[in-house]
């Protein structure tokens, strides 16, 4: 079995932490990369100089960056709120490559858990939606190109790209080496795709930029399904794992925990040990 790169995303409480508390956290957990989302880099809220100090941080504590979650709506009514979101992403794909820092996360839109996101279908046509997708990624991909920085699109539920085939027709479109997937098996899980480890084989390790491990369980409408702890929900993490070895998979898998009502009830919003009991997860579900 590969050795994977194993991650954390420095969300929940440790988006509120310095970030040199968040990666003594995670290398003393025995992580090798930490994923850091706009709370701790975004160059609206930090000068460049600040997203270097970032960057020292995290490799003076012997981890690496496996990506940054910018994941911006671009599927948005209000025009200057779009057009504001479209240069965030423009910002950060700069800032991330005067950074030496390779791999974004990004999605499509429209975000469901936004009541003021329109309902494609309904507020929106799918077409128009596209449309305003294709704005938006035909800027970005130009911009990654240019700056050697890598896009990973996740496929989010109730979102234009919300799986294994539409996420497909928006990186096919583009052909770029610079336009790939975050590939995460919980969401093709909500939408009744089970079989990860065909789907990983399909994008193949060129197309894979990123992958998270989060495990899913229900459909896909509000409060009928969770994110539950790894190896609980209805990923089959064996033959995800096999498939990425296989194809000879070098990237990280860095666990993005959504274990909310667990995070807040059980562990008292102790992120920490959401991560510790994370990686002795994935640790077991390896040996599997």
């Amino acid at each position: 079995m590969n050795e994977f790169k194993l991650g954390f995303m420095a969300s929940l409480g440790y988006g509120r932490m310095p970030p040199q508390q968040v990666v003594a956290s995670l290398s003393g957990l025995g992580y090798d990369a930490v994923e850091w989302t706009l709370q701790h880099f975004n160059p609206r809220k930090q000068s460049e100089s600040a997203l270097q100090d970032l960057v020292a941080i995290t490799h003076e504590s012997g981890l690496e960056i496996s990506e940054v979650v910018v994941q911006q709506d671009v599927v948005c009514l209000d025009e200057a709120q779009r057009k504001d979101r479209i240069d965030l992403c423009l910002e950060s794909i700069e800032a991330a490559a005067a950074c030496g820092i390779s791999t974004l996360n990004f999605f499509t839109g429209p975000a469901p858990w936004n009541p003021q996101a329109p309902t494609v279908g309904q507020e929106i046509s799918l077409g128009a939606a596209w449309d305003m997708i294709w704005d938006a990624f035909d800027r970005f991909v130009v911009a990654a190109e240019k700056h050697h920085v890598r896009i990973a699109v996740e496929g989010v539920w109730g979102m234009v790209c919300h799986d294994f085939y539409t996420t497909l027709y928006l990186i096919e479109h583009y052909k770029s080496p610079y336009l790939g997937v975050n590939l995460d098996p919980s969401q093709d899980i909500l939408v009744g795709n089970l079989d990860s480890g065909w789907i990983a084989k399909q994008w193949g390790s060129d197309r894979i930029h990123h992958v998270h491990l989060k495990d899913a369980v229900g459909v896909p409408r509000d409060g009928e399904f969770v994110f539950p702890m790894l190896g609980e929900g209805r990923v089959p993490w064996t033959g995800f794992f096999d498939a990425l070895d296989e194809m000879g998979y070098k990237g990280y898998c860095s666990v993005e925990f959504e274990s909310f009502a667990y995070h807040d009830r059980v562990l008292k919003g102790n992120t920490e040990e959401a991560a510790r009991l994370s990686i002795e997860q994935v640790r077991q579900l390896l040996k599997v």
